[in-house]
C-alpha cells in the first residue's frame, strides 16, 4: 500500500474494507508506531527501546479491539452511516496515519536521543523531562493530524457535519478512556533515569490512571474537583446529544 492511499484515500475507502486492505493498513500502523516507539525508549536503554517498540503498537491494538463493539454502536446510534467494520477500519486508518507521521520522525528523534545527556549524567533529570515534553508534543501533533483525517472520512459518509463531529468526539471519549488505562498498565514508556529498565512496572494493575488524574484536578481546583469534572463532561456531551437529536428528526416515520 502506497502512503498516498492512506493520506488521500479514494471515495470508497471505507466501503466494505477487504481483509487484504485491513492487513496493509494494520501493518503500516504497527511498523510506524514500532519504529517510533524504539526511539522513545532508546534514550534510557536500547532494551527499553525494544520494549516500547512492542508496547506502543500493543497499546493501539488493545484499545481498538476492546472498543470495537462500542465504537460500532456509537457510529450506528449517531447516524454516521458506518457499520461495525467500517467504524473499525476508519479508526484503524487514523491510527495508521499517526504511525506514519511518527515513524517518519523516527530518524530525528533517534538522533536526539543519541545526543542527549545520558541517564547517568548529572543532567539526567532535566534531560528526561525535556524528552517527555518533546515526545508528548510530537505525539499530540500526530494525533491532531490523524483526527482531522478521521473527521474528513466521517464527513464523506455522515448526513451532516454535526453528526460527523459528534461521532468523532464520542469515539475519542471511548478510546481515550480505555487507552489511558491501558497506557497506565503498560508503563513505562520513557523510562525514568533512577528506575530499573523493565517491560512492565511491578504490580502494573495497582492504581489507575483516572485516580491519578482525579487527585490532580481536585488539587488544582482547591477541592472543587466534582464541579470541574462535571463541567468538562457536560461540554463534551453537548454536541453528541445534539447529533442524536438531529438524527432522530431524520428517521422516517412509519
Amino acid at each position: 500500500m502506497h502512503p498516498s492511499q492512506l493520506i488521500h484515500p479514494e471515495d470508497g475507502w471505507l466501503d466494505e474494507p477487504d481483509a487484504a486492505r485491513v492487513m496493509r493498513v494494520a501493518f503500516t500502523a504497527l511498523l510506524g508506531l514500532g519504529i517510533y516507539g524504539f526511539t522513545v525508549g532508546y534514550w534510557r536503554d536500547p532494551w527499553m527501546g525494544v520494549f516500547v517498540a512492542m508496547k506502543l503498537p500493543m497499546l493501539v491494538a488493545l484499545t481498538l479491539l476492546c472498543n470495537a463493539l462500542l465504537n460500532g454502536l456509537l457510529g450506528l446510534l449517531l447516524g454516521s452511516g458506518l457499520g461495525f467494520r467500517q467504524s473499525f477500519f476508519a479508526l484503524l486508518s487514523a491510527f495508521a496515519l499517526a504511525g506514519l507521521i511518527l515513524g517518519s520522525l523516527a530518524p530525528v528523534t533517534l538522533l536526539l536521543a543519541w545526543n542527549a545527556p545520558p541517564p547517568d549524567s548529572p543532567y539526567a533529570n532535566s534531560s528526561h523531562a525535556a524528552y517527555m515534553v518533546g515526545h508528548t508534543l510530537l505525539i499530540g501533533i500526530a494525533g491532531i493530524a490523524a483526527n482531522l483525517h478521521l473527521h474528513r472520512l466521517l464527513l464523506a459518509r455522515a448526513p451532516g457535519p454535526g453528526v460527523a463531529t459528534a461521532t468523532l468526539l464520542a469515539w475519542l471519549g471511548g478510546n481515550g478512556f480505555l487507552g489511558a488505562q491501558f497506557s497506565w498498565i503498560l508503563r513505562p514508556f520513557f523510562g525514568a533515569p533512577g528506575l530499573e529498565v523493565q517491560f512492565l512496572r511491578d504490580n502494573p494493575l495497582r492504581g489507575n490512571f483516572y485516580q491519578t488524574v482525579w487527585r490532580s484536578i481536585d488539587h488544582i481546583t482547591g477541592g472543587f474537583g466534582v464541579p470541574a469534572l462535571s463541567l468538562i463532561v457536560l461540554v463534551l456531551m453537548i454536541p453528541v446529544a445534539r447529533a442524536i437529536q438531529s438524527h432522530q428528526h431524520h428517521i422516517p416515520k412509519p
